[in-house]
């Protein structure tokens, strides 16, 4: 047991004070008497006392308990090895004695609790799987154990681990630990044996032209000799198929291709062996930039044609054409265009997910892109409140609401089980997107159906958007199906109702559970003006019946099969019904003055005979204008990339003159021009540290700084870390999972470079040896031990545990009890205050006196006789 102050110096306080009392020592006489003396000690050590509570004094009391902590490496590079982890750490807790204190700890990159720090007799369950075995944090592993312990009794940690971390740094965390009560002793690990084939490494050139002959090199590691395939595809279509023999160890290969294709081509290696212990480390990709003539997309709906090809520059311009069902999801086949054109293509048929990674494409890659109107285009398109509205220059509301028809629109939408999941998720937000279209005297009416009808708005004027909507998120799925109450309801609700248009959107995924006449109800309301719509969505919805309903009811049928088609379905409905988006009568463009557009009409303008009406956002640039005021075509900028809306079509039916006009293919050659981005050559330089992130450079040293943004395959945006190094010159870390990641790199000067960087596996899966530099760095740090024996865990911790028992109190409250006494004795005198104990002793001799004087008193007069 120690005494210590956490506050020394105040120790100084004592000197003034011993001085002070010396000093009064000799000059004051009435110390020399027995009571002054009394005073004076008492006074001194008062002040002895208070002085001492000052410097926060406290006791260091031993504590015998220590502290036991297994922490285990769960990660992918250990894999198999929990069995002999159990019985390892099993046979150690024979040496464990009273006082230890164990628990059991898990981690890769996240961390688990198996079995808290408990002083009872243990059992290991079996351990709970891992989250992400895919990466090691040994530092953050030992941060969260030590935590977790009481950091004033002893503590080991016994760490059983191959030393290999692809997250954080431990020396980092190591320093930490070093001087305090903790030492950590390390089990080494390793991945059981098993036959395992990596690709390791593969290789293609940065950029190259089109033509040229790619060389494409691919390093795998083999555990043990083996047969298998080795594939290779090029932007997800299959090149070549090889049998390969490979040999333990390293195996090299090599093809050559010529590529027919510009931009962005990513690559994929993937090996296929029987029987192999890890998948993960299979396939790589990598990503060539080819260069050539600019590469247009042209999509276009089945039901319709196109124009464009046939009036462009076939020789400056490659032009692909596709309808909008073969559409990609994949970014990197929209980066291997320069612009994309949509003509008269309805949303519902591209989708949700398609057109965000399209508005990725835009935004951070400065692909161009161009709407083209027509009957399933803009706002009759179903573009309302979606990705591609966002990155047009206009938008899909149109002017002059108070001349639109007066509406009633009732939304009949299945909530059975089956609609559980993303189903009813889109289909919430399609209804939502649809009160949001609506004006605030239109009749809006919702009714959830499952095996009855739900009334979740009434069917009445809207008043209060943010309260329909809200009701319309509310709902949840449950129940069976039964169609037909709910339509009749919906009717019911319509036909007292004096509108222009009545319109019903009956939406579900499966099939009524009971038959009734149809026709009758259906043709009822159409004496009373209601119109129906359906849509089927999946494979058990009853397509024969609802496509029926639709035909009956003067409507549109649709079939979803891709779930994100609902919003842009509802949208449309919605907008037909709602709307008078095309105006039809024949009128001459007016023409605003952007020199690349208006040297085109120098000659005069020419008629057009109709377009779809849509308002120009605010920023836009409208380069044509009907005599209404609603925009013709207009551009602007989104992000990275030019958007262009051109609302009459290029067939000549709306656009009229203008398809026999001399300037036609310029006028098309123009906008495409207009969207092509103004890449830089090669700008910038991107190479990989050995810590997993890149480093970014401007080899010209033009830049003072460098903005980099990353997006996966998906089209979602990646978070990324930028620390500038120098002028031109930056750290890049992103946050991916294996796969291929989009950068797009700038700078100030509006230099603009994209690249595709492959993201590989985890170093988890690599073919790899423990680090045991790593597990000595540990050991030598915190003073632990490599150990080989269980029975070492449980060995004498080499350092003392205590605890800190403050006394500042008790200090404090004597020298307030001696002052106590010291004014006492000054105030009453020191006779005054032991009186009461005298009187006492006086009262107790008393009674022993008066029995002495009897008995003399007898004696004496004994003698007399």
């Amino acid at each position: 047991m120690d005494l210590r102050v956490d506050q020394p110096l105040l120790l100084l306080l004592l000197v003034p004070i011993l001085i002070y009392f010396v000093w009064t020592w000799k000059k004051d006489r009435n110390i020399l008497r027995k009571e002054g003396r009394t005073v004076f000690f008492i006074r001194v050590l008062a002040i002895v006392c208070l002085v001492l509570g000052l410097t926060n004094p406290y006791l260091l009391l031993p504590i015998k308990e220590e502290q036991i902590v297994f922490l285990i490496d769960r990660s992918a590079s250990v894999q198999g090895t929990d069995q002999q982890v159990s019985e390892w750490i099993e046979a150690s807790l024979d040496s464990r004695k009273d006082r230890h204190l164990v628990g059991v700890y898990t981690f890769a990159e996240d961390f688990q609790t198996e079995i808290p720090l408990t002083d009872e007799e243990i059992k290991l369950p079996v351990f709970s799987p891992m989250k992400s075995p895919g990466n090691t944090d040994i530092a953050r592993a030992l941060q969260l154990s030590t935590g977790i312990i009481e950091p004033n009794k002893a503590t080991r940690i016994v760490l059983f681990t191959d030393g290999i971390e692809t997250s954080g740094t431990i020396a980092d965390e190591l320093m930490k630990i070093a001087g305090s009560n903790v030492t950590v002793d390390v089990v080494q690990l390793e991945r059981v044996s098993s036959e395992d084939v990596a690709v390791t490494s593969f290789e293609t050139p940065p950029v190259a032209f089109e033509g040229e002959q790619q060389q494409l090199n691919v390093e795998l590691q083999a555990t043990k000799a083996t047969n298998g395939e080795l594939l290779l595809y090029q932007n997800d279509q299959l090149l070549s198929r090889e049998q390969v023999a490979l040999e333990q160890g390293s195996n090299s290969y090599t093809f050559r291709n010529t590529s027919k294709g510009e931009g962005l081509l990513k690559y994929e290696v993937q090996v296929i062996v029987q029987g192999d212990a890890l998948i993960e480390n299979n396939k790589l990709t990598s990503v060539t930039n080819v260069e050539s003539s600019p590469r247009l997309l042209v999509v276009t709906n089945e039901d319709t044609s196109t124009n464009i090809p046939l009036v462009i520059d076939k020789e400056a311009i490659t032009t692909d054409v596709i309808t909008a069902n073969s559409l990609p999801y994949d970014l990197s086949n929209y980066l291997a265009y320069d612009a994309i054109i949509f003509d008269n293509v309805p949303g519902h048929i591209v989708g949700e997910q398609k057109m965000n990674v399209i508005e990725q494409a835009v935004k951070n890659f400065g692909t161009g892109f161009m709407m083209v109107g027509g009957q399933n285009s803009f706002g009759l398109g179903g573009y309302f409140k979606t990705p591609i509205e966002k990155l047009l220059p206009v938008e899909m509301e149109v002017k002059g609401k108070q001349q639109l028809p007066s509406l009633g629109l009732i939304i009949v939408m299945d909530r059975s089980g089956s609609m559980s999941g993303s189903k009813m998720e889109y289909a919430k937000e399609a209804a939502a997107r649809s009160v949001e279209m609506l004006r605030d005297d239109d009749h809006l009416g919702f009714i959830a159906f499952d095996d009855r009808p739900w009334q979740i708005i009434e069917t009445e004027p809207l008043k209060d958007r943010e309260a329909a909507v809200e009701k319309i998120l509310s709902v949840g799925a449950g129940g069976g199906t039964e169609i037909y109450t709910s339509l009749a309801l919906a009717y019911e609700q319509l036909q007292p109702l004096k509108l222009q248009r009545k319109h019903i959107i009956l939406l579900t995924d499966g099939q009524s559970s009971s038959s009734n006449d149809y026709q009758t109800l259906i043709e009822e309301g159409k004496e009373n003006n209601i119109t129906v719509s359906t849509v089927a969505v999946g494979q058990d919805a009853d397509r024969a019946l609802l496509e029926s309903l639709a035909e009956m009811g003067g409507g549109t049928f649709y079939e979803v099969q891709d779930e994100s088609t609902i919003p842009a379905i509802m949208s449309t409905e919605t907008a037909i019904i709602s709307r008078t988006y095309i105006e039809d009568n024949p009128f001459y463009p007016t023409i605003y003055g952007d020199p690349a557009w208006s040297s085109l009409f120098v000659d005069g303008v020419p008629q057009m005979n109709a377009y779809i009406a849509t308002t120009a956002k605010q920023t836009a640039n409208v380069i044509a204008q009907s005599e209404k005021e609603d925009p013709v075509l207009a551009e602007w900028m989104y992000g990275l990339g030019r958007t262009l809306a051109f609302t009459s079509d290029s067939t000549g039916a709306w656009s009229g003159d203008f398809a026999r006009w001399n300037n036609w293919g310029d006028f098309w050659n123009t906008a495409i021009s207009r969207m092509l981005p103004s890449y830089s050559e090669v700008p910038f330089t991107i190479q990989k540290s050995t810590d997993g992130s890149y480093t970014v450079t401007d080899p010209s040293g033009s830049s003072s700084f460098i903005e980099v943004a990353a997006v996966n395959e998906k089209g979602e945006e990646l978070a990324v870390t930028s620390e500038p190094l120098a002028p031109g010159k930056s750290r890049v870390t992103v946050e991916s999972e294996p796969g291929l990641v989009f950068f797009r790199v700038s700078n100030e000067k509006d230099a603009i470079y994209q690249a595709g960087i492959s993201i590989p596996y985890s170093e988890e899966y690599k073919v790899q040896q423990p680090n045991v530099q790593n597990l000595q760095l540990i050991t030598s740090r915190t003073d632990g031990e490599l150990l080989s024996e269980p029975a070492e865990v449980f060995r004498d911790i080499g350092m003392t545990s205590s605890e800190k028992q403050p006394i500042r109190q008790f200090l404090i409250l004597a020298a307030i009890i001696l002052f106590f006494i010291d004014i006492t004795i000054r105030r009453f005198g020191f006779k005054q205050l032991i009186a009461p104990f005298r009187k006492n002793k006086k009262e107790a001799t008393s009674p022993a006196t008066k029995t002495t004087s009897n008995m003399e008193k007898l004696v004496r007069e004994k003698k007399k006789r």
